[in-house]
């Protein structure tokens, strides 16, 4: 395995096992809402810390599980030149699209929320309630983490991409992690 193949394997790891941990996020998600619905309609109780842990738990669950998603091309895509096209042309478009696509979006993101985040960060921004969760802070700081897991995984993909154009790397067999078109 070249340099390029291993340093994309690892990033592809890191958003690989990242997303099977926060996947778990799912199940906390069902089960406070189930809880929350529980309280308010069985016993007549609300509580705002359970209501603004599901914005917390939906916002982190989405956020770190982006990278994850976008390893295994489950992102929406726009499929005029892609569903024909031959392994090289994909990794073309790929390449392109991320170039000119994602990279550009990454730092526009990174540049626009770290101002957002950091004066959050500064002040340990808190819930608008009195008796919400004191940690707004942490979840805009997720933020920065979605840019930079997306980041990464658009750097794995475009080494992919480069390896697949330059012929060291053969793509993978069709069909072996594609989206399912209906």
């Amino acid at each position: 395995m070249s340099g390029l193949a291993r340093l994309a394997h690892i990033i592809e790891q890191v958003n690989e096992r990242l997303g099977r941990a926060v996947s778990w996020l799912a199940l906390a998600l069902v089960m406070v809402q189930f809880t929350v619905v529980v309280m308010r309609y069985v016993f007549g109780v609300s509580s705002i810390i359970m209501q603004e842990s599901l914005l917390y738990l939906h916002g982190t669950l989405f956020m770190l599980a982006a990278g994850y998603t976008f390893l295994h091309e489950g992102h929406v895509r726009v499929d005029i030149f892609y569903r024909e096209a031959g392994p090289r042309r994909r990794a073309l478009v790929d390449l392109i699209g991320a170039l000119v696509f994602l990279v550009p979006f990454c730092i526009a993101l990174w540049a626009l929320s770290w101002p957002y985040v950091a004066s959050s960060w500064a002040v340990r921004e808190g819930s608008a309630e009195t008796s919400g969760i004191a940690a707004v802070y942490l979840l805009k700081g997720v933020i920065l983490l979605f840019t930079g897991l997306i980041a990464l995984a658009g750097a794995a993909r475009l080494m992919r991409c480069v390896l697949v154009l330059t012929g060291h790397q053969t793509p993978p067999a069709a069909g072996a992690d594609e989206e399912i078109i209906l």
